[in-house]
């Protein structure tokens, strides 16, 4: 009979050959800005910003196994694998590696990054990817989440990881590190992510803002909000322009461009009107990447 181990919260089993690996997953949600709002430059270069973000139930994907040795190892598959580097560059391994600062563990971890999301295209990839490596490891570790100042470890990683940590609703103010609860209930909303597939480089696209605060953003009334970043991102990616009109040809509740871009979405009414929706434009647009999701 396999021994049956019995964990206290914190405590991690031991691994060896009669105990198998134990292999988890973690979604990497897509991030949308529903609407974003760039109130002012600041002296050191970053933006003031107010957004709301949602998040998508699909995303990339990201699979681990802990090892006894201390090492992080990541190996990124999927259709977007080649653009993405695995280096100790890559967003995944710098959480993973922050985290086991953070806990003291002397666990590694074997991790597998399925990349599915575009890079660099406006939904929050990099970020949800390391968002989704600190979820995955606190769980793969038996890391006790009381003693581990999570907000400090994603804010280290990036501008938008803090709001990808928890993955849902959440009004964004400052850098993105100011993030207030909203009383909206967005769950199930069907919706549509296309982007040309073409570079779309969020620092060029912020340098292009125009400089003119165009009003904050009231959270209850974001389908009245706009994207701030859309004039600059068009100047670079021209198709973006293209890709709204063919959006709203489909005739969504909304259609508008996510983040700096290139991505665009638009919201339905139906799930079977997004998927009519999808396929139209895949067919027609063969080159461009499509997915058909829903609001979480």
């Amino acid at each position: 009979m396999a021994p049956i181990y019995s964990l206290m919260p914190g405590q991690t089993a031991p691994l060896s050959p009669a105990m198998p690996r134990l292999m988890l997953t973690e979604t990497a949600h897509a991030k949308v800005n529903l609407a974003l709002h760039v109130r002012a430059r600041r002296a050191d270069g970053y933006h003031e910003l107010e957004s709301l973000f949602a998040f998508c139930a699909d995303g990339d994907e990201l699979r681990g196994e802990a090892r006894e040795d201390g090492l992080l190892t990541l190996t990124v598959e999927g259709p977007f694998a080649e653009e993405l580097s695995a280096g100790e560059d890559n967003l995944v391994l710098r959480a993973a590696r922050a985290l086991q600062a953070a806990s003291g563990t002397m666990l590694g971890a074997d991790l597998t990054l399925e990349k599915r999301l575009p890079i660099a295209s406006g939904i929050g990839g990099g970020s949800a990817d390391a968002a989704a490596a600190v979820r995955l490891l606190v769980r793969l570790w038996g890391v006790r989440p009381m003693e581990i100042d999570f907000p400090s470890i994603a804010a280290s990683l990036g501008a938008d990881v803090p709001a990808c940590l928890g993955s849902q609703t959440v009004f964004v103010r400052g850098i993105g590190e100011r993030l207030e609860t909203v009383d909206l209930d967005l769950a199930g909303i069907p919706i549509l992510l296309v982007n040309p597939l073409e570079p779309c480089t969020t620092a060029a696209v912020y340098r292009g803002w125009d400089g003119v605060d165009r009003g904050p953003l009231d959270p209850a009334g974001w389908r009245q909000g706009r994207n701030d970043l859309a004039a600059s991102a068009t100047v670079l990616v021209p198709e973006i322009d293209e890709l709204l009109a063919v959006l709203r040809a489909q005739l969504p509740s909304l259609a508008r461009m996510s983040g700096s871009g290139a991505t665009c979405f638009a919201l339905f009414a139906s799930d079977a009107e997004r998927d009519a929706a999808a396929h139209r434009i895949a067919d027609d647009h063969p080159g461009w990447w499509v997915m058909a999701t829903s609001l979480r």
